[in-house]
């Protein structure tokens, strides 16, 4: 697979934002830029266009570059760290030593898959999953990403645990980094929410874009739980009132929220 690199000369989460609607699978940042990588297949002339003017119209130079599959590994290789999220987790690489006092270690190679903690949202996410009990509890990760947060929620005592993500390399990416960390209880497909022959769920899991939120709260709703609760982002701030309204809208109460930087973590329970 030939993927598309786009250094672009800012480092804004409102740009961050705006570019998450289109299909990159991940975005690198740096002090002074950002790299987005998308498939060279995902980029028609309509999306190219689009991604064209969202960058130019914000006044930002930018340069695409071809990155052949062999490359992709000494990219990331040479850009992840470790991720600490307190005592509670620590998420890094296999090439990574091990740290110690801390209390659950995961090991995510994340190919091209979106996850391993460094963005706001997915390290929300984790700091939020510490408190909400998952012990017993059967978990739906919609937009499953590397699997971090499925594995996350099996070493909490999770279980079933359902994953699932549309981009195959995600699905692959999710059962490598879950046989990596010795997890054996999580069910993943490369489906859609639609397609999918989902459960009912205690927790729901959800961490993706603006407009997937929007689209899944009615299907979401059907499939929590009484008691459970829904676990949001992939949000920024100035899209926090809108996606509060609509999920109270379909039935939610809004039960808690984080902020990290220009990013919004949600918990939403049923009315």
């Amino acid at each position: 697979m030939i993927y598309k690199s786009y250094t672009i000369q800012d480092t804004s989460e409102i740009l961050l934002g705006l570019l998450s609607i289109y299909p990159f699978e991940s975005f690198e940042e740096h002090d002074t830029h950002m790299i987005a990588y998308i498939k060279e297949d995902e980029l028609d002339e309509i999306t190219t266009l689009e991604i064209h003017n969202t960058i130019n119209g914000l006044g930002i130079d930018y340069t695409i570059e071809t990155i052949e599959p062999q490359n992709w590994n000494a990219l990331w290789e040479a850009s992840f760290d470790p991720v600490i999220i307190d005592e509670f987790c620590v998420i890094r690489a296999d090439f990574h030593d091990t740290m110690p006092n801390i209390k659950h270690d995961i090991i995510i190679n994340p190919k091209m898959a979106f996850g391993t903690g460094h963005h706001e949202t997915t390290f929300m996410m984790i700091s939020a999953m510490e408190k909400m009990g998952l012990s017993s509890k059967s978990v739906f990760d919609y937009g499953c990403g590397t699997g971090v947060l499925s594995i996350l929620a099996s070493k909490l005592g999770a279980h079933p645990i359902d994953a699932i993500d549309i981009e195959e390399e995600s699905y692959n990416n999710t059962i490598e980094n879950a046989q990596t960390n010795n997890v054996t209880n999580i069910n993943v497909a490369c489906s859609d929410l639609e397609s999918f022959n989902v459960k009912e769920y205690d927790i729901i899991l959800a961490n993706i874009n603006r407009k997937v939120l929007l689209f899944s709260a009615d299907k979401l709703k059907t499939i929590l739980k009484e008691s459970g609760q829904l676990l949001l982002s992939g949000i920024l701030d100035q899209d926090e009132k809108m996606i509060i309204d609509h999920y109270q809208s379909a039935g939610f109460t809004l039960l808690d929220k984080m902020e990290k930087g220009y990013w919004r973590c949600l918990k939403f329970g049923h009315n």
